[in-house]
């Protein structure tokens, strides 16, 4: 039976995260292909209620004449704001239910003072990746108190090793999905401009139209194809890339905490041998 107290592996936290992606992903794409045709494409956004050849009559109907690069660029520019809802919640869980700044200084004092029992309880009200990490290392810190078998060097090891392992099952947590934010922001830019250069293609064929005189309507549509796809392009790329900076800051400050305090809690540990050798 397993213990409803141990921790997720590293495969099954994998295995959660990835399986999020993609269940997602073909949704938000056939949710945007449905957009595009029967909201983007109904006839009362038309001149007429003629969805090819009529004038449209709001921005809805001109974004549906950016052609069928729309649909993908819309697709990009929802799963960069799903995956970053995604990860706001992921990370608000891992920072816990108060501040880490304010935990990081209430462990280390605690720690100063001795009081090991409180801080593994001071762990178990914060929560979160920070909290379990440091829970690991104290719960290992009070073994080798006791451990009198070993040496101090294997001891410090062992605390070590211990925050290691946590560290490295918490971290895919933090991490998985930005990989995809990151992806979008060059993918969306690139099929941006892969529709920009498609409606140029359009507009140039259409100057140069049967018997020399220029299509003035086809052109008109070439050139909104094109800077409707390079709006949309940059308005995605925009937002994947100021997702992923927020949340790599925010990922740098939570493992800059887990560091910290690991490395007070050894050289702690440290200490306290010292001072009983000494005695």
């Amino acid at each position: 039976m397993k213990n409803s107290n141990s921790k997720p592996s590293k495969p099954e936290v994998k295995g959660r995260q990835s399986m999020f992606a993609i269940i997602v992903i073909p949704i938000i794409f056939i949710v945007s292909i449905l957009f595009y045709i029967y909201y983007l494409g109904n006839p009362s956004n038309f001149a007429g209620g003629d969805v090819e050849k009529g004038t449209p009559l709001n921005y809805f109907g001109t974004v549906y004449h950016g052609g069928f690069i729309v649909p993908i660029l819309i697709s990009c520019l929802v799963m960069a704001i799903v995956f970053s809802i995604e990860r706001a919640i992921t990370l608000s869980k891992a920072r816990g239910k108060g501040s880490v700044l304010n935990f990081v200084k209430k462990i280390r004092s605690l720690m100063a003072s001795g009081q090991i029992d409180q801080a593994i309880v001071e762990c178990d009200k914060q929560k979160g990746s920070v909290a379990n990490v440091v829970r690991a290392g104290l719960l290992k810190y009070k073994d080798m108190e006791g451990a009198q078998y070993l040496d101090q060097e294997k001891k410090i090891l062992a605390i070590q090793k211990d925050i290691e392992e946590t560290t490295q099952l918490e971290m895919p947590m933090l991490e998985k999905n930005l990989t995809i934010i990151a992806t979008l922001a060059s993918v969306a830019t690139l099929i941006g401009l892969l529709g920009t250069v498609i409606g140029m293609i359009k507009a140039f064929a259409a100057m140069t139209g049967s018997g020399g005189a220029p299509d003035s309507a086809q052109l008109a549509l070439g050139i909104s194809e094109a800077l409707i796809n390079t709006a949309l392009g940059i308005g995605g790329s925009a937002v994947a890339i100021i997702s992923y900076n927020f949340f790599t800051s925010k990922i740098d400050e939570l493992t800059y905490s887990i560091d910290e305090i690991g490395f007070s809690l050894v050289q702690n540990f440290a200490a306290k041998n010292v001072d009983k050798v000494v005695i």
